[in-house]
């Protein structure tokens, strides 16, 4: 079969000369399509960057099989069968995959002097076949489904691509050199700090509460200047006008999801993504699976994925399952040209992708990265919940759009951040062994001298209810804020020239004033205990006028906490809120456990990923 195909082809013209039948004349031929559907798509085409066979596939009129079958009637090409007659790893290695994949192509056999390459889009061929040109070889296309490429790009390139994953980001930038044996000093001088603390306790206390207070004084003054300068934001910023009419081709847009002991979840998660409004043709959505991850793969495997949505599946290496090595790893299989990232259980808004394109294409070329704010679809579940939404709303909607604002290192979230796709592999796209990646990567593209600006559209996400999955939620965090702290404080003056000043300050603030605030919180709360009359080892360190500013001060920064917590929940949807905004300084004590298991982790098991539940409360709010 395979030699009789080959005479076919060899007597077909050249795909470039070739008189072609136009694809849809084809489609209707074989009475796949309608007249009035393929005239639906053309005018679909007209402001989408994609073939009409994906626009066909993307609105449920076709499947992929049929339009390989068209394009092959079309063409006169053969259809490869890459899954009965792998491709060889000798003819792979003609050239490094990164040309396959940026080409969605791969040799699938040699006959004599020709070289047969399968593709999905045989009118690019012609630039593939002028890269190839010093293999030796007379290469000629055979047609494949885009899918099914990339299944076989992986399956050749396993090992290469996972190992990549793991060292995308220069040893500079990232905290894999944070070996057992590199840990021993570290450890060796805090546990030394600890001792001489103990043997000299009035100056080790004095050092405790000024870090304290240094701490905590960083963090007001980024609140506060977040605060003032999304105030500004606000009423400086021009009524919003609905958006117009497509005026130039929209873009292809990948999100990634990535996945991991996900079964009661996966289910709930197709039905969020299916409400998206936009284009399912220029939509690529990868559910990102670990190789050994039997219970999501298995449960995925049970739904019927829309054509826009596929599995890529992350091989087993040196058994590290973080997400920022399995996105690593999904990032070379992406095809948009702007790439987001969702969490397993997040509920974005329908028409979040269409804000973030419109939004990149008036953006300057500085802006590589938008972020959109977290929210959560289950805050009345109980009261840390409720508690867990206000601290959100007060992040994500007040002081980071401030910070992104001012212009300042914008740390991530984790999710609804999206990128300009060749920016993000420019910088190395993820530290593969941080398990906060997200805030490492805001840092990194900062120092790239870039900007994150944020985008008005919200995520709505699953809040960590219960007591303990919250420590160890975070402590994953804290753990990752301390990591990606010491490896961009490696080199400070490096680092400041890098940022400079401001940006430089700025990131100071954020993460040594979170990490205080939650390392040092029992040395403050010492001071509560001078206020009402009981006696403590602070009555020998500081007087009691120092005692007395001081408490002013923390009362001043729970005031400040206060007023941005209310700030941000005084929208009509979150008034409920408002009540439970007193109850937010009993809410960040259990912190303090998460802070030292953190500490703890640093030093013995600094990539270890605590996994988040997700699946244990129901939508209470449908995005909007």
């Amino acid at each position: 079969m395979v030699e009789l195909n080959l005479q076919n082809f060899a007597r077909a013209a050249p795909i470039h000369t070739q008189e072609r039948k136009p694809l849809g004349a084809c489609l209707i031929d074989r009475g796949l399509i309608t007249t009035a559907q393929l005239d639906d798509a053309l005018r679909l085409q007209s402001w989408q960057k994609a073939p009409l066979g994906e626009i066909l596939v993307g609105e449920g009129r076709i499947s992929q099989q049929d339009v390989l079958s068209a394009l092959s009637e079309q063409s006169g090409l053969q259809i490869a069968d890459l899954c009965g007659s792998s491709p060889s790893y000798d003819l792979c290695s003609l050239k490094p995959v990164d040309f396959w994949l940026a080409h969605n192509v791969i040799p699938w056999m040699r006959v004599g002097p020709i070289l047969l390459v399968a593709t999905a889009r045989p009118d690019l061929f012609p630039a593939v076949r002028t890269g190839m040109e010093d293999v030796g070889y007379t290469v000629a296309p055979v047609l494949a489904t885009t899918d099914q490429i990339d299944e076989t790009i992986a399956q050749v390139f396993s090992n290469p691509l996972a190992e990549r994953a793991e060292t995308r980001v220069d040893n500079d930038h990232s905290c894999r050199s944070w070996t057992p044996r590199s840990r021993i000093g570290p450890a060796v001088a805090l546990i030394a700090l600890a001792t001489l603390s103990i043997a000299f306790p009035i100056g080790g206390l004095t050092v405790l509460i000024g870090a304290a207070v240094a701490s905590l004084v960083m963090f007001m003054i980024l609140r506060l200047a977040g605060l003032f300068a999304y105030l500004w934001q606000t009423a400086t910023s021009q009524p919003k006008t609905s958006a117009p009419a497509p005026s130039q081709t929209l873009p292809c847009v990948s999100i990634m999801v990535p996945l991991y002991k996900e079964r009661e979840i996966a289910d709930a998660l197709i039905q969020r993504l299916t409400r998206l409004t936009y284009p399912k043709a220029l939509l690529d959505i990868i559910l990102v699976l670990e190789e050994t991850d039997e219970v999501t793969r298995s449960t995925v495997a049970e739904i019927d994925l829309p054509s826009w949505i596929r599995t890529v599946e992350v091989p087993d290496l040196n058994g590290l399952t973080t997400k920022p090595r399995a996105m690593n790893y999904a990032l070379d299989f992406c095809r948009g040209d702007i790439l987001g990232v969702w969490d397993a259980e997040d509920a974005p808004q329908p028409d979040q992708i269409s804000r973030v394109v419109q939004q990149f294409a008036q953006a300057d070329d500085k802006v590589v990265c938008l972020q959109g704010v977290l929210d959560y679809y289950n805050p009345r579940t109980n009261w840390r919940s409720r508690c867990f939404t206000i601290e959100y709303n007060s992040w994500f909607r007040v002081v980071l759009q401030g910070v992104a604002r001012l212009g300042l290192v914008v740390p991530l979230g984790g999710t609804t951040f999206f990128f300009r796709r060749d920016k993000l592999l420019e910088l190395g796209g993820w530290d593969a062994h941080n398990v906060t990646e997200d805030a490492d990567l805001g840092v990194r593209l900062s120092r790239a001298g870039y900007r994150t600006e944020m985008v008005d559209t919200t995520t709505f996400e699953e809040a960590n209810f219960r007591a303990w999955p919250w420590v160890r939620q975070r402590s994953r965090w804290l753990k990752g804020f301390m990591v990606t702290y010491l490896v961009h404080m490696r080199a400070p003056l490096r680092l400041m020239a890098d940022l400079g000043l401001l940006r430089f300050l700025g990131m100071q603030a954020f993460f040594l004033g979170t990490l205080g605030q939650f390392l040092l919180a029992p040395v403050l709360w010492m001071f509560w205990l001078s206020t009402f009359g009981f006696p403590n080892a602070l009555d020998r360190v500081i007087s009691n006028e120092t005692t007395i500013t001081l408490i002013y001060l923390f009362i001043a920064a729970e005031a400040l906490s206060a007023a941005v917590g209310i700030l941000a929940v005084c929208a009509r949807e979150r008034r409920f809120l408002l009540p439970w905004v007193p109850t937010m300084p009993l809410y960040f004590p259990l912190g303090v456990l998460a802070a030292y298991k953190a500490l703890w982790e640093l030093v013995i098991d600094p990539f270890f990923w605590d996994k988040t539940q997700h699946g244990q409360a129901s939508e209470e709010i449908q995005p909007a």
